[in-house]
């Protein structure tokens, strides 16, 4: 049996006593403001807590722990609905010595909605359809409104909302800007003359790029290869120097910072004249866009959400952007993002452009829209106090994914998902290279001009 986690929280300064009152009036002003109450009506009464959901969650798989099966967790919100929030719960607690919400009964809460990876898997075994991880989103949503949030979260979405820089890792953008010349002067020892550049507040581009802002620090093979892909197809694109950060942390916690955020990411979009909305390698930023501009943004201000993947393989469709057959010889093997892949929005798309690019193209086991989580979903990447649970338990169906195919790539489109598969490939000792899609690209796009890479990438 795993031992739980421990969690650091940030916590407001008021008595303990207090707690329970103040989640029941967040929960109330939550059910008043938004659309979760008839879902919760739905699922009080359809809940039947039969752990079929046991089969899809690699948590649980790994641990064999009561509290990670998810109908089980989703059961301790909802036993507080019911309670509070339902005629009938109200006329038991009239007669009847029913439950009570407690300070105890709310870090039972905590410890188990952050123990969950969200990566909505279990929600397809559900035979009842109850959306497990819409309920952990809305329960993390209702802990952070009494100030209970991993304190990673909340520093980097305080920053982002409220800090100097503005973004996630507190890049000042001359840094930004540092970074991406340096960049630029790689790409032209790749190729020689092309010209690649990363244009910077371009008024009235197509694309306003938005990357995971930890590629700047993290990714250049990836940020190189955006550029270079999008050189290849000539789009008009630019970064935007107030607003450079496609991540949103809001997507992991609270609806309230996920609406600051992508309204703060649609102001600078308009600022520069930009039409369109792209996103990096990163599935939880593609995911908080396309979903937080359907959900917050007012239908006449809403801009389309493309991932580079989805442009790029366009691209590719199209002729518009070339690539080198069998460039890649190494066996390369792909981790689907659950956050683009569970819906079946992104699956086939950057395996059409593997299949071309890598003479040994393997899957894992299951793929696609079945994929197992890394493990470091719902934002949980970010708690570096719970490495060991993340990884040793959360990341180990994913280890053993991805040892079964032998491969020395392992593709991993997605900011968090790379920082966890990294860790995974440290703690489990795989021999395995972790890559982007894009990074790959390096050895493999053909300019217009028809010049290819002069010096090819070495990952180690």
């Amino acid at each position: 049996m795993h031992q739980q986690p421990h969690y650091t929280y940030y916590a407001e300064d008021f008595p303990l006593e207090e707690r329970p009152r103040r989640f029941l009036e967040a929960f109330a002003a939550i059910l008043r403001y938004s659309n979760y109450g008839p879902a919760l009506d739905t699922y009080v009464h359809v809940s039947a807590k039969c752990s079929l959901c046991t089969a899809a969650c690699p948590v649980y798989q790994a641990t064999g722990d009561p509290q990670d099966i998810p109908c089980h967790r989703s059961e301790l919100l909802l036993r507080v609905y019911r309670r509070y929030f339902t005629l009938a719960g109200a006329l038991k607690a009239r007669f009847l010595d029913s439950f009570h919400l407690s300070d105890g009964y709310i870090d039972t809460m905590a410890e188990a909605f952050y123990r969950c990876t969200a990566c909505k898997r279990c929600l397809a075994s559900c035979p009842m359809g109850i959306d497990h991880a819409l309920i952990t989103h809305l329960a993390r949503w209702i802990l952070s409104e009494i100030g209970i949030v991993p304190k990673a979260l909340l520093v980097s979405v305080r920053e982002q909302l409220e800090g100097e820089t503005r973004n996630t890792s507190a890049i000042p953008t001359v840094a930004m800007r540092d970074t991406c010349e340096f960049l630029e002067e790689e790409l032209d020892e790749i190729y020689p003359g092309a010209g690649i550049k990363f244009p910077i507040d371009v008024q009235g581009s197509e694309y306003v790029f938005f990357p995971a802002v930890s590629d700047y620090l993290l990714e250049a093979d990836t940020l190189m290869g955006n550029a270079a892909m999008l050189h290849a197809i000539g789009a008009s694109w630019t970064i935007g120097s107030e607003n450079f950060d496609g991540i949103d942390y809001g997507l992991f916690y609270s609806d309230r910072m996920w609406e600051r955020i992508i309204k703060a990411q649609v102001a600078e979009i308009k600022r520069l004249g930009g039409r369109v909305m792209l996103i990096g390698e990163c599935g939880h930023a593609s995911r908080s866009a396309k979903e937080g501009m359907q959900n917050f943004i007012p239908e006449e201000e809403r801009l389309p959400v493309v991932n580079i993947m989805e442009l790029a393989h366009a691209g590719f469709v199209s002729g518009e952007l070339k690539l080198i057959e069998n460039a890649i010889e190494q066996r390369t093997t792909y981790h689907d993002p659950c956050n683009i892949a569970r819906k079946g929005w992104i699956v086939e798309q950057p395996r059409v452009l593997l299949r071309h690019i890598c003479s040994d193209f393997v899957e894992m086991t299951p793929n696609g829209v079945d994929n197992y989580c890394c493990g470091g979903g719902g934002g949980t990447v970010s708690i570096d106090e719970i490495r060991e649970f993340r990884v040793m338990v959360g990341g180990e169906t994913k280890a053993e994914q991805i040892k079964a195919t032998g491969a020395h790539f392992v593709v991993t489109p997605c900011a968090n998902c790379k920082k966890q598969v990294s860790e995974i490939i440290e703690d489990f000792k795989l021999d395995v290279v972790r890559t982007g899609l894009h990074d790959l690209f390096l050895q493999a796009i053909i300019m217009p001009d028809g010049q290819k890479p002069e010096a090819r990438r070495v990952f180690e």
